[in-house]
């Protein structure tokens, strides 16, 4: 027996697309099986996300065959519209925040979409709903995790739907979570992971380009993630290039532990790290600019060469030990360092600190190469924007360093022209700087 339900779908009855906020749309329930009216006959190049060895959902480039309709379901109790009666709302009650995650059946997601739900990152007053792009073969993953999202009863979860297609989960997204992207195989060269990934995320720039909120918010973390980001960028010439991010806090992360354990201390007491340039091995932990407990870490840590090269190298190489001993890559921090970059972005960055972000460079005050993304320090005054850090010093063995990464990145982009419009490829990849996680 059919059933008629009003939910918040993207559908109208007569097949126009509606805003997320309107308060009524038609999606017909058939015991239970749901389909969605579709919005428009359109054809749309999809993005699949396959489960890649080592935990981390790898997208595939994937298109439509004629006549077969997409998978997308709200799932359970989030099919549900609730009515919020004048007298249920409270003062504190906020529109809702559409959240879009990418590559949601892997590891790095199962960590992050609970953070996500339980309130930690947008504040315990923000309701969200969860948007989950997955694939034909991890599906049933994907259905998997919608349910543990249902059973775990978070209240500020208000709708969750699940889709195979970039275009439907990105619809409306204020925020773009792109996690997943294929990890380097047994053989292959880092140029040719830069083109696989690079058609996934040129793709997913598209699709957002199109449906997304114009003020999306997107932190790219598939690696290689700075061009990555770059690539999407480019091909979503609506949204403004400062709104992309690559992720390079758990690079932060990193660096703030292994100076408190060198100076004894806890890790709160590190302030002002900055990870400049690539997430890569040519990433430069910036000491010289770091603090503990509010005094020049060269102060603290007198070991200028423990400094230059045993600590550079941990955080470089971190990722890659982590991997041999464990056997699996770095999921939890990872998603952990997602929470930390949206929150600093969505909250005041404390007064005198800042924190590091991969973002677009140009007109930047530091004379780094423009057209590129780049880590660089940061400030927010808590609206979802941020600003460089223009009191900074270098010295000669800092710059050194960053040309070295920015040099690396000026490369990558040559080697991935053809997906930023920007003509024929050319790759000179300076050297096969494995990233973490790639093997």
């Amino acid at each position: 027996m059919a059933v008629l339900e009003i939910s918040a779908s993207t559908y109208s009855r007569s097949g126009a697309c509606l805003s997320p906020n309107d308060p009524l749309s038609l999606r017909l329930v058939v015991k239970n099986r749901r389909r969605s009216i579709p919005c428009s006959a359109r054809r749309i190049t999809k993005i699949l996300c396959s489960v890649a060895p080592n935990q981390v959902q790898a997208p595939e480039l994937y298109t439509t065959p004629a006549g077969v309709a997409s998978k997308k379901e709200c799932f359970g109790v989030f099919c549900t519209t609730y009515d919020l009666k004048s007298d249920d709302k409270t003062k504190s009650w906020k529109s809702l925040i559409n959240i879009a995650v990418s590559g949601a059946a892997g590891m790095i997601a199962n960590h992050l979409l609970f953070k996500l739900a339980s309130g930690e990152v947008f504040g315990p007053d923000q309701p969200i709903t969860l948007k989950l792009l997955g694939s034909e073969r991890s599906f049933q993953a994907l259905e998997g995790v919608a349910m543990e999202l249902e059973d775990s009863l978070y209240p500020l979860l208000r709708e969750v739907s699940i889709s195979v297609d970039p275009y439907e989960v990105f619809q409306d997204a204020a925020w773009a979570l792109l996690i997943g992207a294929k990890p380097r195989g047994p053989g292959m060269e880092r140029a040719g992971l830069l083109d696989i990934n690079g058609q996934i995320f040129a793709q997913q720039g598209k699709a957002l380009n199109e449906v997304a909120s114009p003020n999306v918010k997107v932190i790219v973390v598939g690696n290689p993630c700075n061009t990555n980001a770059l690539i999407c960028l480019k091909n979503a010439p609506n949204i403004p290039a400062k709104n992309f991010h690559a992720l390079t806090r758990l690079d932060e992360n990193r660096a703030k532990c292994q100076l408190a354990l060198k100076a004894g201390v806890f890790y709160d007491k590190v302030s002002n790290m900055t990870i400049w340039g690539n997430h890569s091995t040519t990433q430069v932990p910036d000491f010289l600019n770091a603090k503990i407990n509010g005094m020049p870490v060269t102060e603290v840590i007198t070991d200028i060469k423990w400094l230059k090269e045993e600590f550079t190298e941990r955080v470089q190489k971190r990722g890659g030990i982590l991997i041999q001993k464990w056997g699996r890559s770095s999921a939890a921090s990872t998603a952990v360092s997602i929470v930390d970059a949206i929150r600093s972005l969505v909250t005041p960055t404390p007064s005198g600190d800042w924190f590091s972000t991969g973002v677009y460079t140009t007109e930047n005050p530091y004379g780094i190469a423009e057209d590129i993304i780049f880590s660089m320090p940061c400030r927010s005054n808590g609206d979802g924007d941020y600003e460089l850090v223009k009191d900074v010093i270098f010295d000669d063995y800092l710059w050194e360093r960053i040309k070295k990464t920015e040099a690396e990145l000026l490369a990558e982009k040559r080697c991935v022209a053809h997906l930023t419009g920007e003509g024929n490829a050319y790759c000179d990849l300076p050297e096969d700087t494995m990233l973490p996680g790639e093997q």
